[in-house]
């Protein structure tokens, strides 16, 4: 697979890496774990060399699950995992804890993630989402020392805006940005990426399938089960579906003109946008995985971006992403 490189300490990756949240968390059914090692491990068969995890996904059992699979191929992947919420009184961390990004509380991930990762270097250390209780100046230093002793390699921040990702960059040298970025949602096309390539920092979008949506495989008839998000994401109400209906019409067309499918056709988009730009869609079935990883041989010329732009500038989504 074509590799792309994330900012300018010299991280290379594949070109489309593999998200690995649902692996050990969120919606059901979930398989069991070796199922999910001889996964992931058929993944860098396939030539996947970036996986994204964080301790918030279990919580730690993904860290546990991506570490296991991917330790007798240290040597060939890139892990990336993520510090940044507050732990409860039993030690568990979720987002509904609220954010913790206090140097004390990042050097404590990094030493538990580095022991459930199985790693000596940590490859790409996130912050998950800004803590507005602790300057970003504090936490890039904290990740610079961090690196200075050898257990990080690589920085990075998630949904972080333009100005926090300059103040971060001025301090440590940021390698990626993780944010959502999709057909569906543009929003860090306005000021992020004008900032990552200015200041040569990789994007690495979660999300590029709009959670399944872009995928042209669900509609208003779908039904999800309690345990998945998107049972309560505004995006997926059943009138939301169906006033998006016309962006799957899009891909649909155009799939059917390149011999594709929609959702490769979305993840092609992605990375016709930029050369440094690396999406992560998530999957539990290598068929899906093969459909994936098959975008990156897809090429969109400059008329087929074109068309697609002229196409989106006429469809209002409807519903917020949360």
């Amino acid at each position: 697979m074509e590799t792309r490189r994330l900012g300018n300490g010299g991280l290379e990756v594949s070109a489309i890496g593999l998200g690995c949240m649902r692996m050990s968390f969120g919606d059901k059914p979930i398989g069991d774990d070796q199922e999910m090692v001889d996964f992931l491990r058929a993944a860098v068969q396939r030539g996947v060399t970036l996986f994204d995890t964080a301790e918030v996904y279990g919580p730690f059992t993904n860290e546990r699950l991506v570490g296991e699979a991917l330790h007798p191929v240290r040597d060939q992947v890139v892990m990336a995992t993520k510090f940044g919420f507050k732990p409860d009184t039993d030690g568990n961390v979720s987002p509904a804890n609220g954010y913790d990004s206090r140097p004390e509380r990042i050097r404590q991930v990094a030493e538990e993630s580095l022991s459930r990762l199985r790693v000596d270097a940590i490859d790409l250390f996130y912050q998950h989402r800004p803590d507005p209780a602790v300057p970003i100046e504090d936490v890039a230093g904290t990740v610079r020392d961090l690196i200075a002793e050898g257990k990080v390699k690589h920085f990075g921040l998630s949904e972080s805006d333009a100005a926090t990702i300059r103040r971060a960059h001025a301090v440590q040298p940021v390698a990626a940005i993780q944010s959502e970025y999709s057909l569906w949602w543009r929003n860090v096309e306005a000021e992020v990426l004008p900032i990552c390539e200015e200041l040569g920092i990789g994007f690495v979008p979660y999300s590029p399938l709009g959670r399944g949506f872009l995928t042209g495989k669900i509609d208003e008839t779908t039904v999800f089960d309690s345990s998945d998000i998107r049972s309560r994401n505004p995006r997926f109400t059943q009138e939301a579906l169906r006033a998006n209906r016309s962006l799957i019409d899009l891909l649909q067309r155009i799939a059917a003109e390149k011999g594709g499918t929609p959702a490769q056709i979305a993840l092609a988009w992605l990375l016709a946008q930029k050369p440094w730009i690396v999406p992560i869609p998530g999957s539990r079935k290598l068929e899906r995985l093969d459909e994936n990883l098959a975008a990156a041989s897809l090429e969109l010329t400059a008329t087929d971006l074109a068309d697609i732009d002229s196409a989106l500038s006429v469809i209002t989504v409807v519903g917020d992403r949360y």
